[in-house]
């Protein structure tokens, strides 16, 4: 008699339990499940982009493995519990520092509801000292994922990375208007890492300083944005990446590839800006990158990835480009008293990016910066995880800034650059007219398609420049909405009836958000929870 084949093991891959963003017991009202919401236009209010992502992560590593798994993004505490009761043999809790009491509660869960399931903790959380004690897991994944999972569960490590088929956002609202299904994007996740080490980043130590590719070249990146594109009708691709760019062979060989298939294809990335100014505009325009991310931290040239970089200047080209730009400061650095910040918040603000985000220096465990600052004792013990998010108090002890000052500071850098330069979201409709003009008349074949494609993306802008002139913020605003619109106009004529229509509905959905706003507690937009599977494939 055969014997029975033995049976794979069942692995749940799952986020935090929600709700999120509430002052409770397990978190905080700061800490909103809203990356643009919670740390970068966190004080536009009506004008903020609000967007939800999932754990891209998860879906890679169950997509990875030899085992029948499931991805639970978003639960509730009870349907966390309803899951795990279907009977896995692992179950892996992906948590960051201001969840880990929510990431504890999972695993005392899992111990109590399912107690022959072996637990596996991973992400950033894992760096906090002493977490194998202080919170149940037979497993503790620090580093590449996948690596270690394949480790338990096949196939070999060294085996073709199979990429999750996913959109990068969802549940997607501008000033109150749906954009889910209208404005579409494919998630690329091409490595994870940096090397550049700067001492206050929890990415680059939590990889040892090194960077792991999971495209290694410009060609698996293109087959890819192919096989997207085919299987979702999607040719603008979210890059998860530290530093894209900085593999020049790569990003190349892949604008080779589409200028020769002809597919001007669209990127948003995140950058240096040594890298930034290595490649040149004229690469990134004909890349098709159109949104970017960039750390300037301050304005002194504290970090070698900012050397002799004229961010001025840099970032006034980019935008001339069309490509919108993100651009990120530290407050609360060592040098930093009440004087010097304000030079800080000031040069940030007078960059006039389309976005600004502004981050306490956080000395988050396992960077050089926690180290130090643990070591010295300027660590302000008591305060819990759930606060470690550097959105609303510093955690450590700064010569010149109290926490309740660096909460304060924080907010009005924030209200800043909005009182100064407007919604950003209008910020996006001139940078994205500048690119249409940037490529007009272009007489390079594939220039001339990149242009139709700005063309199209801008026209998206144009029915809600009636309605940001209608409800701007203060007068400076106003004023730009209104130059704006008359440059929309010059470049692509009156509006259209359709567009005169769209914007008749913005005018009423804005209306709308602004009643929802003030009914709804803490203006929160809870993600809905995600159940995904995936199983091994055959062979």
């Amino acid at each position: 008699m055969a014997s029975r084949t033995k049976q794979r093991p069942r692995l749940l891959l799952s986020s935090v339990f929600g709700p999120y963003g509430v002052d409770d017991q397990y978190g905080r009202r700061e800490n909103i499940m809203e990356l643009s919401h919670n740390q970068v236009t966190r004080e536009q209010g009506l004008f903020s982009p609000r967007v939800h992502n999932e754990s891209y992560c998860l879906h890679l590593l169950a997509q990875n493995v030899d085992v029948p798994s499931t991805v639970l993004d978003f639960p509730s505490e009870q349907r966390f519990v309803k899951e795990l009761k279907k009977g896995y043999d692992y179950l892996g809790i992906s948590f960051i520092m201001p969840n880990f009491v929510k990431a504890k509660r999972m695993a005392e869960l899992a111990r109590r509801h399912a107690p022959g399931t072996k637990i596996i903790l991973g992400g950033h959380g894992t760096a906090i000292d002493g977490v194998e004690s202080a919170i149940p897991c037979d497993h503790i994944c620090r580093g590449d994922g996948v690596g270690f999972l394949r480790g338990l569960f096949g196939p070999a490590v060294t085996a073709p990375i199979r990429h999750p088929m996913m959109e990068a956002s969802f549940n997607r609202y501008v000033m109150g208007i749906p954009i889910d299904g209208r404005v579409r994007a494919a998630v690329v996740l091409s490595g994870v890492g940096c090397v550049n080490g700067c001492r206050f980043c929890c990415t680059s130590h939590f990889f040892d300083k090194r960077y792991i590719p999971f495209l290694d070249t410009g060609k698996e990146t293109f087959d890819l944005c192919r096989k997207l594109e085919a299987a979702m009708g999607i040719t603008d691709f979210s890059v998860m990446d530290e530093n894209f760019l900085k593999h020049e062979t790569r990003a190349r060989d892949l604008l080779a590839l589409m200028e020769k298939h002809g597919k001007p294809y669209t990127f948003s990335l995140f950058s240096s800006a040594e890298v930034v100014r290595k490649v040149g505009l004229g690469f990134l325009q004909r890349l098709g990158v159109e949104f970017l991310w960039m750390g300037v931290e301050s304005k002194r040239a504290l970090f070698e990835k900012n050397r002799g970089a004229d961010f001025v200047s840099l970032v006034r080209d980019l935008r001339g480009q069309g490509i919108n730009v993100l651009t990120s400061g530290i407050l609360f650095l060592e040098h930093h008293d009440k004087a010097s910040i304000h030079e800080d918040i000031d040069f940030m603000v007078s960059l006039d990016a389309d976005f600004v985000q502004f981050m306490q220096l956080g000395p988050a465990p396992g960077t050089q910066l926690y180290f130090d600052y643990r070591d010295s004792g300027k660590l302000i013990q008591g305060v819990p995880y759930e606060e470690w998010h550097g959105q609303g108090r510093i955690w450590f002890r700064h010569p010149h800034f109290t926490p309740a000052e660096s909460e304060d500071y924080l907010r009005k850098a924030f209200q800043k650059d909005f009182a100064v330069n407007g919604p950003s979201i209008l910020r996006m409709a001139d940078t994205v007219l500048r690119g249409a003009r940037a490529t007009a008349g272009a007489t390079d074949p594939f220039l001339k398609l990149r242009h139709q494609v700005r063309r199209r993306h801008a026209l998206r802008h144009y029915p809600l420049l009636g309605p940001l002139v209608t409800f701007a913020p203060n007068a400076r605003a106003k004023q730009l909405a209104c130059r704006v619109l008359e440059d929309y106009r010059r470049f692509f004529g009156p509006p259209s009836l359709g567009t005169r229509l769209k914007s008749a509905a913005a005018h009423v959905l804005m209306v709308k958000e602004m009643i929802r706003e003030k009914l709804v507690a803490g203006n929160l937009r809870q993600p809905p929870t995600i159940v995904t599977t995936y199983r091994p494939r055959a062979g």
